[in-house]
């Protein structure tokens, strides 16, 4: 029996979804979710690989970042990473985007 991978023919012309992701989403979202796929983007890279294992960015209200964390443990050390954390984001971002983070429990 052949599998799944036979059975579906990629189309001609296919693109990966990040390639198409943001243009979509410049042209459907208001000005201020773009805030958002910037801080995805830059998440990663501006901490390190244990807080992106157990942080990540949830949601952007205004200027507040909300950051689910893995554990309360986790929220506990991050609330004193904030004000950096704060910094290397704007840094990143060239402009002042994020003015607060709020962490919360919760999954991703």
């Amino acid at each position: 029996m052949e599998g799944v991978e036979g059975m579906v023919k990629k189309p001609e012309g296919a693109a990966h979804i990040s390639g198409i992701l943001p243009g979509l989403l410049q042209r459907f979202r208001p000005e201020t979710e773009q805030g958002m796929l910037r801080i995805w983007r830059v998440w990663d890279r501006i901490v390190d690989k244990d807080i992106a294992g157990n942080a990540r960015p949830a949601a952007f209200k205004g200027s507040v970042l909300l950051v689910h964390v893995t554990s309360s443990s986790w929220l506990y050390h991050l609330r004193f990473l904030k004000k950096e954390l704060v910094m290397r984001l704007n840094d990143d971002l060239g402009q002042p985007l994020v003015s607060d983070i709020k962490f919360k429990v919760g999954s991703f």
